[in-house]
């Protein structure tokens, strides 16, 4: 099953959560967004299914006109994982780490799988980070990790878009990482019966492949992940675990000259991840 948070035809502040059929979307009634769909009983979330369309022609929005907001428009906690791809690792002259590195964006970091993506006046390199996110659906704490899979609702792609020059000011990376309307999420949830073992994450610049590698290259997986961090407070409904990047980031990419190609105005960022779909935001 997919999943979506798409904005109102007409009134783009307005949204609604919706599932996915094919080639169109049926909106989900009286839900605003994927969030508040996945923090609903059991039996209305099954309803709302049930009624999505109703089996009519007329109320499907065909997805090539549909405007996606952020997947979870506001979260309770978005935690993300660095370090977490071997390869990526290797690049970086960092060792294996022995615990997941963990550091947080917030609600207005997030923003839509075809928004643009503003690069701001105050740091110019602009970096990639394609990402495998995990969004969890059943609440719990200190959770095992073989339990863990029925806590995940689902999974998205995401972009960590990074501003380098801020995330190199100090050892913490959070003033780096959590930029304003920088970290695209969606477009959709996948639940993991559709997501398949080993799903290969491939990001493009401008039409180039710059990251092309598989999730089984995770050090902590999504299961890990899960009870890792739920021992540290309650996992909730509609939270965020970006699970980390591969190699081929900017960073790791300086040429002889020094120079490191960071992203700029104009830039098609391109984020796909295998049964999950795609991202495009253009860098203004």
């Amino acid at each position: 099953m997919k999943l979506a948070t798409l904005r109102r035809p007409g009134a783009p502040d307005q949204t609604f959560a919706a599932v996915v059929r094919g080639d169109a979307a049926f909106e989900l009634a009286g839900f605003p967004d994927v969030g508040a769909f996945l923090a609903a009983p059991a039996g209305a979330r099954e309803a709302a299914l049930q009624d999505a369309g109703n089996g009519s022609s007329d109320s499907a929005l065909p997805l090539a006109g549909v405007s996606f907001a952020p997947l979870v428009p506001a979260p309770s906690k978005v935690f993300c994982i660095g370090l977490n791809y071997r390869n990526h690792i290797a690049e970086t002259g960092n060792e294996i780490p022995r615990y997941p590195t963990v550091f947080t964006k917030f609600a207005d970091s997030l923003t839509g799988a075809r928004d643009p993506i503003e690069i701001p006046a105050e740091d110019h390199r602009i970096d990639w980070e394609g990402e495998l996110a995990i969004v969890i659906g059943e609440p719990g704490r200190r959770i095992a990790e073989a339990d863990a899979p029925r806590h995940i609702a689902g999974y998205a792609v995401s972009n960590d878009v990074s501003m380098r020059g801020w995330q190199g000011r100090t050892t913490e990376w959070t003033q780096g990482k959590a930029w304003e309307a920088a970290t695209p999420v969606g477009p959709y949830l996948v639940t993991p019966d559709e997501f398949p073992d080993g799903a290969r994450i491939t990001t493009r610049v401008n039409g180039e492949v710059v990251q092309e590698d598989s999730t089984t290259d995770l050090v902590f997986p999504p299961a890990a992940l899960v009870s890792y961090l739920s021992t540290i407070v309650t996992l909730r409904p509609g939270d965020l675990i970006l699970t980390g990047t591969p190699a081929g980031v900017a960073l790791g990419r300086k040429d002889a000259d020094g120079r490191y190609p960071w992203l700029k105005p104009g830039d098609v960022l391109e984020t796909e991840i295998e049964g999950l779909g795609s991202q495009r935001n253009v860098f203004v």
